[in-house]
């Protein structure tokens, strides 16, 4: 007796065929099977592998990269030690010391034109420039409805205010003396003028900075702050008024100073954005 076909399952059939896959469908795409709906692992755990563990934004695409760890600590620990290498090697006359009154010695050429550039690191110049920034930014904050407007301006001032009760006990305390042409006397390093053109015009271009929406007027607000502290650190060196040691370490310690000042802005931007998202479209 012939055997009869056996007949194609019914939509109700429940029988023990293997399920077919749907033509054009890659598998990779397919659901979990505890129906999790993760696109590359047949169960309900993450992916293990970073871009895959990444969540996308509301248009499809991959999240930013997260920060690189220890960068934070490397750009903080740098500046640091050179600041404390410079002071040792001051505070003891050492090798370094000794080549960089060597050096300035052929560097010194008093003239007005340098005494000039020297003073833009003045009080007098320096801070009412940040005064004028610490109001329109907290204008702009408070008129734009962030939160805590007036933190990032309270911030820089705060800072500012540091700069003499930093500069001032260690000028006390190492005593060094200044080149020839300014004569007998100590408390030349570090240099004050330098630090107070560094946080100055560094503390105003770090506030002003995420209210500019242009690339080329970011760009240029920081070349222009490096080149105000380049000038003033050259009009120092050059007319006579400080060693050059004293302006690097002024600028190594600065760094560190904003550097702090960065992430504490950086902070407080995130904690506004999380509480009034609205803030987070600032004005153009």
């Amino acid at each position: 007796m012939r055997d009869t076909p056996r007949p194609q399952g019914t939509v109700g059939d429940t029988g023990s065929r293997p399920p077919q896959l749907r033509p054009g469908r890659a598998l990779a795409h397919t659901l979990g099977a505890s129906g999790s709906g993760s696109p590359h692992r047949s169960d309900s755990r993450p992916p293990q592998t970073p871009r895959g563990a990444r969540h996308s934004d509301l248009d499809g695409r991959l999240g930013t990269t997260p920060p690189v760890p220890g960068r934070p600590t490397f750009l903080l620990g740098l500046p640091a030690l050179l600041f404390a290498l410079i002071t040792w090697q001051v505070a003891a006359h050492g090798p370094l010391a000794r080549a960089d009154e060597r050096l300035s010695g052929s560097l010194v050429h008093p003239a007005r034109v340098y005494e000039l550039l020297a003073g833009l690191g003045n009080i007098t110049v320096a801070v009412p420039v940040l005064t004028v920034v610490l109001g329109y930014v907290a204008v702009r904050a408070r008129r734009a409805g962030i939160d805590r407007w007036w933190l990032p301006s309270t911030g820089a001032a705060v800072l500012m205010a540091a700069v003499p009760a930093l500069i001032v006990p260690l000028k006390e305390l190492l005593a060094r003396p200044g080149p020839p042409v300014m004569g007998p006397g100590t408390g030349f390093y570090p240099s004050g003028h330098t630090a107070t053109a560094a946080v100055a015009y560094g503390a105003a271009t770090l506030l002003l900075l995420p209210w500019l929406r242009i690339t080329v007027a970011r760009r240029g607000l920081v070349i222009t702050c490096l080149v105000l502290n380049a000038l003033v650190a050259f009009g120092l060196i050059r007319r006579g008024y400080h060693w050059p040691l004293d302006v690097v370490a002024s600028w190594c310690l600065c760094a560190v100073l904003l550097r702090g000042l960065a992430m504490f802005l950086s902070r407080n931007t995130r904690r506004s954005s999380s509480r009034t998202p609205s803030s987070s479209t600032g004005p153009s």
